[in-house]
């Protein structure tokens, strides 16, 4: 059997290959990425790994013997907080990189180039799909430059209130889907009754009607059949001038990704999302943006943000957001520990603790520069954080929301997730999983472990993949037409 000691702190390492009944040393079966003790643990006892607390024994726990839920607990750790006392100075790259993009009138640079169907409600969804499905391939092979009309439909908008969180975020939503680089033109749509006003969202966020900014409602217009008429109407003006703009030669720095991981497994935190952090890396020694999320996911790593936070002030807002969920999950009985899930814990991971050391790791090593609300537009360049529940669709529709024009998806499960406007890269952690959904993955990061190639090397790899896609080139999850219902807002508080 081989094994993996990730510090000598460690008192568990991780199985490259199965543990087998009869081996030196063995009680029992230890599947391959699952932990096993490397001393014996007395029951009560801190267990560690990347040399940090994942648990504590539930029993005592021999030398040799299998890690996992049945003798190790979840305990919330009390961290001593340290603010910007591991600050790393961001490295200078040796050149300038570029990619092909759009330059919007704002400055902003997109990598895709879409019309969006926005819908203000549940209401008018159907009115939204019926239009964006009118425009087919064909119908859009005289447009070149656009990419699709794309519905982003989600299933509130009313029965809430009207102020406090829940209709703030989906504001920010919206606003960010209408304003997003990636998207040339908008059409949004509403019912007329209900309690997300698109009139309030143009007046309170500023969006000017005109040519590729338009809006209706069903009530208004007269019906859905109206509607809809009306609807490809509106984007058939559109599209040639959506049509009009060309990919230019743009700076690296102009790229914001948004750093996401499902479906995870105990080699996650050991391949793919390190490489992730080193991509991230060379994107903001470009003066690119890497947006780190899931609030849920960084719980018990933490510590290691905020002593990487720019200042006190980028620290304190980062705890803000762990006492929140903190509250939010009590008040909603249930606990920080509830995040992994069946198929994590079938692939060796077993506390949020060990899950968040690992996803924390897609952030790479530079100074933490912001810290911001789902869906909030992200000012800084950088390695930021946006809080937003582990969800990976809830997730990353608030990162695209906030600006981030690709999306990296690290997955040792398998996810055959997707995303629009903004396309996404997926990161295999192991190479047995890659071979078998060969299909949905883009980058095989198990090759770590199986051909010997370092975290450095991928991590390269995975940088220039994200100029590549950035550029045009056709991601798995594209090629596969992913990315219609994978808007999903995130809906906090009652339901009227």
């Amino acid at each position: 059997m081989k094994t993996i000691r990730l510090s000598e702190a460690d008192n568990v390492v991780t199985a490259i290959t199965q543990l087998a009944p009869g081996e030196a040393g063995a009680a029992e079966l230890i599947p391959r990425g699952h932990k096993l003790a490397t001393q014996p643990i007395s029951k009560g006892d801190k267990v560690r790994k990347y040399a940090q607390v994942i648990g504590y024994a539930a029993s005592d726990i021999a030398e040799g013997a299998h890690v996992h839920t049945h003798n190790l607990e979840f305990r919330s750790v009390e961290a001593a907080y340290e603010f910007s006392t591991n600050v790393t100075p961001v490295a200078t790259a040796a050149q300038a990189d570029t990619f092909m993009g759009y330059r919007r009138a704002s400055g902003r640079v997109g990598t895709r180039n879409y019309i969006a169907v926005l819908t203000s409600v549940n209401c008018s969804a159907t009115a939204a799909r019926m239009i964006a499905a009118h425009f087919s391939p064909d119908r859009l092979a005289a447009f070149p430059n656009v990419d699709g009309v794309v519905a982003f439909v989600h299933g509130t908008g009313c029965g809430m209130a009207g102020s406090g969180d829940g209709f703030e975020a989906l504001q920010r939503v919206m606003w960010g889907y209408a304003r997003h680089p990636n998207v040339g033109g908008v059409l949004m749509a509403g019912l007329g009754c209900e309690m997300n006003q698109i009139d309030w969202l143009v007046e309170a966020f500023g969006l000017v009607p005109g040519p590729l900014f338009q809006t209706m409602n069903i009530q208004d217009v007269g019906g859905l059949r109206k509607t809809v008429e009306l609807g490809i109407r509106k984007i058939e003006a559109m599209l040639p001038l959506v049509n009009d703009v060309e990919r230019q030669t743009c700076p690296a720095l102009e790229l914001m990704v948004a750093l996401q991981c499902g479906g995870s497994d105990a080699w996650s935190g050991i391949t793919a999302n390190p490489a992730v952090g080193y991509a991230c890396d060379l994107l903001v020694a470009q003066g690119g943006t890497g947006v780190l999320a899931e609030t849920p996911e960084i719980y018990g790593a933490e510590h290691l943000l905020t002593a990487r936070a720019a200042n006190r002030e980028v620290g304190d807002r980062l705890l803000e957001l762990i006492r929140w969920w903190e509250d939010y999950t009590a008040r909603n009985l249930g606990s920080m520990d509830n995040n992994p899930s069946p198929g994590n814990k079938k692939g060796g991971l077993t506390t949020i603790l060990e899950k968040s050391l690992g996803a924390a790791a897609k952030g790479g090593t530079t100074p933490l520069m912001g810290v911001y609300k789902y869906a909030e537009p992200v000012t800084a360049r950088g390695f930021t954080f946006m809080d937003s529940p582990g969800y990976d669709p809830a997730s990353v529709t608030g990162q695209i929301a906030s600006g981030c024009n690709l999306v990296v998806f690290t997955t040792g499960r398998g996810s055959a997730f997707g995303s629009k406007p903004a396309p996404t890269l997926k990161i295999a952690t192991n190479s047995e999983m890659f071979q078998r959904m060969g299909d949905d993955m883009d980058v095989n990061a198990g090759r770590i472990l199986t051909d010997g190639a370092s975290v450095e090397e991928v991590g390269r790899e995975i940088y220039q993949a994200w100029l590549k896609l950035a550029s045009g080139t056709t991601s798995k999850s594209e090629a596969q037409g992913l990315g219609d219902y994978e808007f999903v807002p995130w809906q906090i508080g009652a339901v009227m």
